[in-house]
C-alpha cells in the first residue's frame, strides 16, 4: 500500500459494511421479540461528506431515520485529505453549507496543531468536535499513520506491549491536550495487532482510556465500521459514566449504517442519558477548555 493512501481510501476498503435498518424518522429502533428494544437517539456523529452532495447525504440519512453530524478534516495542509479545512474562512464554509440542513456541525480534527489553525469564536460555532489516536508521534516526533504498513517498524509494533503503553499513553495525552468532544474509532488496532485485542487491551489499559475520558469530558464512540469497542470495554465505560456516541465512519452511501453500535446499545440496556448530545453554546469542548 503505498505511503500516500488516503485514511478515507483505506477506511472505504477495509471497514466491515453493515446492513442499515428500517427506520422511521425521529423514533428509536426496535426489533421484534424476543430482542428488547434500543432506547437510544438514532444519530450518526462520524460521518464524512464524501463520494456525494450534502443534500443527498441529508436525504440518505432522513430515509434511514438517523440524525447525521457531519466532520470534515480541520487541521494544517500538511494532512493528507481531499478536503483539509485550515482557517476560519474555510471552517466558516463549511458551517454555512450545514445550515438548514437538520444535521449536526462538526469536524474531525486532525494531529496535534489543529488549535492553532481556528480562532475560538468560529470553533465555537460547531456543534462538536470529533478526534482519533490514529495517527501518532514516531521517534523522531514526526507523524505516523497507524494503519499504513509502514508504520509497523516505525512504532515497534513486533513488540506489542510496549507498544501498547505508548498507545495507551497516546490516548491519554491527546485528550488531556485537545478540546475535543468525541474520541472516535475507540480502541481501534492496526491490523499487525487487531487479531490480539482481547489480550492487548487488558482491563487496566481500558481503565487509563476510561479515566482520561471521565477527567476530561470525553465521550466514547462505539464504532459500527470497526465493530469497536467490544462488550468488555463498554461494559467498562458505561460503569464509569462515560457518555457514549454512535458513529459509521460512513462515506455515501454507508452513513448511517449502525447495527453494531444499535447491537451493543441493547447488549448495554443504554438509554438518552447515557449518550452523547452536543453541549450548549459556552459548554463545548473548545470553550470550556480553552488549552
Amino acid at each position: 500500500m503505498s505511503s500516500r493512501l488516503p485514511r478515507r481510501v483505506f477506511l472505504r476498503r477495509t471497514a466491515l459494511a453493515t446492513a442499515s435498518l428500517p427506520l422511521l424518522p425521529g423514533r428509536f429502533v426496535s426489533r421484534a421479540a424476543p430482542n428488547p428494544p434500543v432506547r437510544v437517539p438514532l444519530v450518526d456523529y462520524h460521518a464524512h461528506p464524501d463520494n456525494s452532495t450534502i443534500e443527498k447525504i441529508v436525504a440518505l440519512g432522513g430515509a434511514r431515520g438517523v440524525k447525521l453530524g457531519l466532520v470534515e478534516h480541520a487541521g494544517t495542509k500538511e494532512n493528507d485529505y481531499p478536503v483539509v479545512l485550515s482557517n476560519d474562512a474555510e471552517l466558516l464554509g463549511w458551517i454555512a453549507q450545514l445550515d438548514g440542513k437538520g444535521v449536526y456541525k462538526g469536524v474531525q480534527a486532525e494531529w496535534t496543531d489543529w488549535m492553532g489553525c481556528f480562532s475560538p469564536a468560529v470553533l465555537g460555532k460547531l456543534d462538536y468536535v470529533l478526534t482519533d489516536a490514529m495517527t501518532m508521534p514516531g521517534k523522531r516526533g514526526q507523524r505516523v499513520k497507524l494503519w499504513l504498513p509502514s508504520a509497523v517498524d516505525e512504532m515497534g509494533m513486533d513488540e506489542p506491549e510496549k507498544f501498547m503503553d505508548r498507545y495507551v499513553e497516546w490516548h491519554v495525552q491527546t485528550m488531556a491536550t485537545e478540546p475535543f468532544d468525541i474520541l472516535g474509532n475507540t480502541s481501534w488496532l492496526p491490523d499487525k495487532l487487531a487479531a490480539d485485542w482481547d489480550r492487548l487491551w487488558t482491563p487496566a489499559r481500558m481503565d487509563r482510556v476510561i479515566a482520561a475520558a471521565v477527567k476530561y469530558g470525553v465521550a466514547l464512540e462505539i464504532s459500527a465500521s470497526y465493530k469497536l469497542p467490544r462488550l468488555p470495554f463498554l461494559r467498562r465505560i458505561k460503569e464509569a459514566g462515560v457518555k457514549f456516541s454512535l458513529g459509521s465512519n460512513g462515506r455515501y452511501p454507508n452513513m448511517g449504517k449502525l447495527d453494531y453500535s444499535l447491537e451493543m446499545a441493547r447488549a448495554l440496556d443504554l438509554g438518552p442519558e447515557h449518550m452523547f448530545t452536543p453541549a450548549p453554546d459556552g459548554q463545548k469542548a473548545v470553550q470550556r477548555r480553552q488549552l
